[in-house]
């Protein structure tokens, strides 16, 4: 993994008119990559999380001279990143002339079929089940599990207590494993 400047480097070499972009891409290949899985894990398709990251950055972009430090870097790019595919999903759910039991199996369908998602059955499984939780419980499912972050840094992201993270955490696991154990009978 490349050596990138720190945040408070990357923040000041922004303010810089003349180094305004190269600052920006240092940002952007800094955190893009964990960005992009923690808003595919939420979208579920490649496709679709390149354009959700795109619109991420975007904001990004126009809010930065804004940026007043109150929160790490990566917590706000997180959060815009799990507001974004948050109205994502909402957007596609209404535009969605399909049931939704059927356009969750044709996001099941494309994760499996997906050259990016290649991973064993166990993994496959997991996935499917993470697919099938309401969308809040997703990213913060997401945001704990695969990520690994702390509650403190969620509920910066979130907006939300940390009590009511560790409560939507804790029934969406419940729901994994009851899907990974319906799975297995």
């Amino acid at each position: 993994m490349p050596d990138y400047p720190d945040d408070d480097q990357i923040l000041a070499q922004f303010q810089q008119e003349k180094q305004r972009d190269r600052a920006f891409q240092t940002l952007v290949r800094k955190y893009q990559q964990r960005l992009y899985w923690h808003v595919r894990t939420m979208v579920g398709e490649h496709e679709d999380a390149d354009d959700v990251l795109q619109n991420v950055f975007l904001k990004a972009w126009k809010a930065l001279p804004e940026f007043r430090g109150e929160s790490k870097i990566f917590t706000w790019l997180y959060r815009i990143a799990t507001n974004e595919s948050i109205t994502f999903l909402a957007q596609r759910k209404r535009r969605a002339t399909v049931s939704i039991d059927a356009l969750d199996s044709q996001r099941m369908g494309s994760l499996e079929a997906d050259s990016f998602m290649d991973s064993d059955m166990a993994q496959e499984r997991l996935r499917q089940a993470v697919e099938r939780l309401p969308d809040k419980q997703r990213a913060v499912f997401s945001l704990k599990y695969f990520d690994e972050m702390k509650y403190k840094d969620m509920s910066e992201i979130m907006g939300t207590s940390v009590g009511a993270l560790k409560a939507s955490y804790h029934h969406a696991v419940k729901k994994v494993e009851e899907f990974l154990k319906g799975a297995a009978d």
